[in-house]
């Protein structure tokens, strides 16, 4: 424990980002990192618990009291060593996770708890600095080869954990560049696409194999992986989104989240944004552009907050936010106690740049014009009922409410069904559950194909980038026990014994 009474000097802070009107005007990350200073404070007010929840709430299970410590004592070396043995990606987590371990975290039962998001990220930058991230090969190969199919977080790191045991891993990816998820669905201003390609370079050093504009089940066939490798991991992703179908649909003007996302990420990157649109499910093949518009995002959640911000760069006339559950708390309720995951009111940074969030609202039909364009949404407020748990669980629409807004572009945000199944999924006649996802239990993440394994959203369905690190992780080491006969070279959480420096 760094400091014991650190918790009673100082209080949580963050810090500080570039001024609302400055970051409009570009894509990039906003954030200033913490002064020295600044960052000790923060790691002095961990009160290294005897029993540390924030365990429990980080589905990596971080050793954060530890890793907190080493930051308060300035030993830069020991934070990453620390922190690398149970996480991969801490750029990654440390820009786009929602911080579970914070929601957990013992200070947080009657003050604000530990800044732990940002220690980590601070962490993983500062060993990048000072040249401590380097790249780690196999003292021996295996002679087993193993093909990923996705590179999201989950297909990183299975991959990665895969080629520290010594197998030999080539990564498929349908698009154009690896990441998946992170380099196309989140937006530039929350994660640099330097933050990814910097760790990519990390692990083609490693010895991993990246194949782009492989689109399993389409231009490269199943049959062949499976001839060629020992073992498959399929970690597509559930990419398939929830859509609304209700009069208007079909009007020019209302798109998934994820088309407009991607168009405007590939547009950053120089890309081509209808590369591929044959082939994927979330390209629409037009330029989506909110400049001047009524935008309407339909979905509260992480990716409604960010087709906000993604509107606002794009010059947006008005950006309106919609949620059909009523607004939540802004604290913790007797229904949300401590250490649980409190559903609780978020206002993300995009929020911050300007939107109007409805809650209790929900879209009877989308109004067009007569050459086939949305021009407004018809809506109706909502009355919700409580149900014996606290939450919302029955609506009545509100009498007289119903009322036309304008809008010429309409933005479905309302998560994702399951993975999308014509192709690889098609192609191997992969068991799927009641839900559609890949069927393959937590314990073992193999499917009813015995070579074949699943990790990420594409097995548990739409979740954080946290648990899809964890699942890649885990079925890594299901696979390796696979190829090793039973045991396996994964078990240790530190996988630096395995590697040279």
């Amino acid at each position: 424990m760094g400091k014991p009474t650190g918790f009673l000097e100082f209080t949580r802070e963050l810090p500080a980002k570039k001024p609302v009107q400055e970051r409009l005007q570009h894509y990039h990350e906003f954030v200033n990192r913490f002064s020295d200073e600044k960052l000790n404070q923060q790691s002095a007010r961990c009160m290294n618990c005897g029993v540390p929840f924030c365990h429990s709430g980080c589905p990596l299970g971080n050793v954060i009291p530890e890793f907190n410590d080493a930051v308060y004592k300035k030993d830069w070396q020991d934070a990453y060593d620390i922190l690398s043995s149970t996480n991969n990606f801490p750029e990654f987590t440390g820009r786009i996770c929602p911080a579970p371990c914070e929601s957990a975290c013992v200070l947080g039962i009657n003050q604000p708890p530990v800044a732990i998001e940002e220690i980590e990220k601070h962490i993983i930058e500062i060993a990048f600095d000072k040249g401590f991230v380097k790249a780690r090969k196999p003292n021996l190969r295996s002679g087993k080869k193993v093909a990923v199919i996705g590179s999201g977080p989950a297909g990183l790191a299975a991959a990665a954990q895969l080629n520290y045991a010594g197998h030999q891993v080539t990564v498929y990816e349908r698009d154009d560049a690896p990441g998946g998820l992170l380099r196309y669905g989140i937006p530039d201003f929350k994660l640099e696409k330097w933050v990814i390609d910097r760790r990519i370079r990390l692990m083609e050093e490693e010895g991993v194999v990246f194949i782009c504009n492989a689109n399993v089940g389409v231009n490269v066939s199943i049959n062949d992986l499976l001839r060629e490798n020992h073992a498959i991991v399929l970690s597509g992703g559930s990419t398939i989104p929830r859509d609304l179908n209700i009069p208007g649909r079909d009007l020019k003007g209302v798109y998934f989240a994820m088309q407009f996302l991607k168009q405007q990420n590939k547009r950053n990157a120089g890309r081509d944004p209808f590369a591929n649109a044959s082939i994927e499910s979330n390209i629409f093949p037009e330029e989506l552009i909110a400049a001047g518009k009524n935008v309407v995002v339909i979905g509260g959640g992480d990716t409604g907050s960010d087709c906000v911000g993604t509107s606002n760069r794009h010059g947006a006339a008005t950006v309106t936010q919609f949620e059909l559950l009523p607004k939540p708390p802004e604290g913790r309720t007797a229904y949300m106690p401590w250490p649980t995951y409190p559903m609780t009111l978020k206002t993300s940074s995009s929020h911050e740049e300007g939107a109007n969030r409805k809650w209790a609202v929900a879209t009877k039909a989308f109004l067009g014009d007569d050459q086939g364009r949305l021009r407004a949404l018809q809506i109706v407020d909502l009355e919700w009922k409580t149900g014996d748990d606290g939450r919302a669980s029955q609506f009545t629409e509100v009498p007289g409410s119903v009322r036309e807004i304008p809008c010429e572009l309409a933005l479905l945000a309302m998560g994702f069904l399951h993975p999308q199944r014509e192709g690889v999924l098609a192609e191997l006649d992969v068991e799927l559950d009641e839900r559609g996802n890949v069927k393959a239990s937590e314990k073992a993440y193999q499917t009813n194909i015995q070579k074949v394994f699943t990790a990420g959203d594409m097995r548990r369905g739409q979740s954080l980038v946290v648990w899809a690190i964890s699942e890649g992780r885990e079925c890594a080491r299901k696979v390796d026990e696979f190829l090793n006969g039973g045991s396996s070279t994964l078990e240790s959480r530190d996988i630096n014994l395995l590697t040279t420096l």
